[in-house]
């Protein structure tokens, strides 16, 4: 991370780590105080509070970066989406897929729980029984709910698509091109948990139009924009097969229409059987980011002036030391966040497959 970057990249690190020590501090005392005595209202006062939070994550997209998200899909999907709960099953294209989904949804660590996110292992002998009891807390959330799951399991890369191929063609199943294979295992949870009150499965499909750069977590931190592409189409819970090998082939067949829907999209640079739908840049997520930014430069200077710290060299070296701390930390979360440091390519045994370690799961709370 160079010079010009850190310049931009620290005050914003700073932005969201101080408005995120003050966002869980208030989630805790809500937990200890609230949610004992009403689950319903602990969660209807945790969403507005985790909204101030991850707003500015909507924010950095809509308005700082200005990446715009062109949303393909029929008039119906988007009356419904946000009234009511959902399944999300998604390919995982590039480094900001999650942010993608908070900006449709219009919504780490300590929030994150707060909020009851699902954290997996990837590791179904550990996470079947979270993943049950997660997915039963959907049930009676008191607001519309979007469970998230990237049933490729990781983040599609070169490696990992030929390594798939391999596997493919070692099993005599579709060779992906654009996709890796599904692990049906969390999928056919999900929908066997689930059923009886979720009505629709939305499977998305993310793709970067060609001539267009890939929107990375360091390029949206620059403020240099992009373009996604997302296409929705809304399926039937109750249209599923009942058993669960039905469920799972379901799930791999999905995988394989979206494999000829990208192939289309490579050669059309666009969804053209659905509708393009303006979404529009929620002004919510830019008063709060303004506010939260006047809120902490007030409380900095207060700090500063009450405390003379910059009227020492130890106070100045304490600064120093701070920002070298936000900009470390600023420097991990943009490294984890590209594709090339998720899971390992790993060539599946040749045999047939029914499902492997659980999804990446995560609650997208519809506002």
């Amino acid at each position: 991370m160079d010079i010009v970057a850190a310049a931009v990249v620290v005050p914003l690190g700073l932005l969201f780590l101080l408005s995120g020590l003050i966002v869980n501090l208030i989630q805790a005392l809500c937990f200890i105080i609230v949610r004992p005595r009403s689950k319903n209202m602990y969660r209807k006062i945790n969403r507005v509070v985790a909204e101030l939070l991850w707003l500015e994550l909507v924010w950095l997209i809509d308005w700082w970066a200005g990446v715009k998200v062109q949303l393909f899909t029929d008039t119906e999907t988007f009356r419904l989406m946000g009234k009511e709960h959902a399944l999300l099953i998604s390919n995982h294209r590039s480094d900001i897929d999650w942010l993608v989904g908070w900006v449709l949804a219009q919504v780490i660590g300590w929030s994150m729980w707060f909020s009851e996110y699902l954290f997996l292992e990837r590791s179904w002998a550990k996470d079947e029984s979270t993943l049950k009891f997660g997915l039963l807390q959907v049930k009676d959330f008191p607001l519309p709910s979007w469970l998230a799951l990237f049933v490729e399991g990781t983040r599609f890369t070169k490696a990992k698509l030929l390594a798939a191929q391999e596997y493919a063609t070692s099993t005599g199943l579709p060779i992906p091109r654009n996709v890796l294979i599904p692990r049906t295992k969390g999928f056919v949870s999900a929908v066997s948990n689930m059923r009886s009150f979720v009505p629709a499965i939305y499977d998305v499909t993310v793709v970067i139009p060609k001539n267009e750069p890939p929107p990375t977590m360091l390029r949206i931190l620059s403020g240099q924009p992009s373009v996604v592409h997302v296409h929705i189409k809304r399926h039937l819970m109750k249209e599923l097969p009942e058993t669960n090998d039905a469920v799972a082939q379901w799930c791999r067949d999905l995988f394989v229409a979206k494999d000829a829907l990208l192939d289309k999209h490579l050669a059309e640079n666009t969804f053209g059987d659905q509708q393009l739908q303006h979404m529009g840049r929620p002004m919510k997520s830019l008063l709060v980011s303004i506010s939260w930014s006047c809120i902490l430069v007030f409380g900095a200077v207060k700090f500063i002036i009450w405390s003379s710290l910059l009227s020492s060299w130890k106070g100045i070296a304490f600064s120093v030391a701070g920002l070298a701390l936000v900009t470390s930390l600023m420097y991990i979360f943009i490294l984890f966040s590209q594709s090339e440091r998720s899971n390992r390519a790993r060539v599946a045994p040749a045999r047939p497959m029914n499902g492997d370690a659980p999804s990446e799961a995560s609650r997208e709370k519809q506002h």
